[in-house]
């Protein structure tokens, strides 16, 4: 029998092939990235990994990008399109199609990224886009979901998805070299299998921001040259925008929650509150960096009805979904 999950959002079987980790693609520094042409119905990406978006000129992307200025939707998995039934169904591609098709969007968005991938990215592939009109970072829950990882795997610039699995292959690489020595040179002994203690709600709302706003500042030095704009615009989790969602959402996410550890993880940063008193701090700190800011779950939440299937799961959106969101964002931030 087919799950609920296969018969309402089919689609997500061909994003399970895609991010197969058994095809993971590792690379310098970004540490990973999406498969390169990867061909099918419903996704499709260019020699570097970038997906395609489609509009009023044609197909674009970041490797591939259309003469003149181009205006860039960055941020993770949900910019990126994962839930779009096709390419065309993508943000970026709606906002040139549809919602503001003055200006050619490119997709430059990367899938499980933080704000420190998301910024390595631009960096790495600046050259590509000399022209820009304006950067739309559409992102802001990785950071936070990742603020409750312990410190040593989060450092100085943020932890990233699947990092533990990251340190303990360097541990067993380190292990292979180690050699045993006598007096000087022995590594000290330290505590092993102390239990981590997930910080304080407040303190990881501080950390994911501080993070944010660093990133932000570095991101307007590469590409101040340009005279782009950017904003910033907080990602509408789906219960940061209702308590309850649509039937499809309720059938769904209930079939997820059985074979997931959602609430266990995350219960504490999806409710209304948090996601309020976070955009509250992002606010302020968007406005210190002289960044555009909007919160996007509000304005979400007042042009939906309790009928409309917006999510495929808590994060990512059907073509709905999507369709209503490029709108409200082009009409919020008066792009033509």
């Amino acid at each position: 029998m087919k799950s609920q999950r296969e018969m309402l959002t089919p689609q997500m079987l061909r994003y399970d092939d895609f991010d197969d980790r058994a095809e993971t693609r590792y690379l310098p520094y970004l540490m990973y990235f999406h498969r390169a042409e990867y061909r099918s119905a419903t996704i499709n990406t260019d020699r570097l990994g970038f997906r395609i978006s489609h509009g009023v000129a044609g197909p674009g992307s970041v490797a591939n990008p259309p003469k003149g200025p181009v205006r860039l939707l960055a941020g993770s998995s949900t910019p990126f399109g994962i839930g779009a039934t096709d390419d065309r169904a993508t943000m970026a591609s709606r906002l040139w199609s549809r919602y503001a098709p003055s200006i050619p969007w490119l997709n430059f968005a990367g899938r499980s990224h933080n704000s420190m991938q998301e910024l390595l990215l631009f960096l790495m592939h600046r050259e590509l886009v000399p022209e820009i009109d304006e950067i739309v970072v559409f992102s802001g829950l990785n950071d936070l979901a990742l603020s409750r990882l312990p410190d040593a795997q989060r450092g100085d610039h943020g932890g990233f998805f699947n990092c533990g699995e990251y340190f303990d292959q360097m541990e067993e690489l380190r292990a292979s070299h180690r050699k045993a020595k006598r007096g000087f040179g022995r590594r000290a002994a330290g505590p092993e299998g102390e239990p981590h203690v997930v910080p304080p709600l407040a303190d990881r709302i501080t950390y994911a921001v501080d993070l944010t706003s660093r990133h932000l500042a570095a991101l307007r030095l590469l590409a101040g040259p340009s005279g782009a704009r950017i904003t910033y615009v907080l990602q509408p989790l789906a219960t940061w925008v209702r308590e309850s969602g649509s039937p499809e959402e309720k059938a769904v996410f209930g079939e997820l929650d059985d074979i997931s550890n959602f609430w266990e993880l995350y219960g504490d940063i999806a409710t209304l509150e948090t996601g309020r008193r976070y955009a509250d701090a992002l606010r302020v700190a968007c406005e210190a960096q002289d960044v555009r800011f909007l919160d996007m779950s509000p304005v979400l939440a007042e042009s939906v009805t309790g009928n409309d299937w917006l999510y495929v799961d808590r994060a990512h959106f059907t073509d709905h979904g999507t369709e209503i969101t490029s709108r409200l964002l082009a009409e919020s931030l008066g792009l033509s």
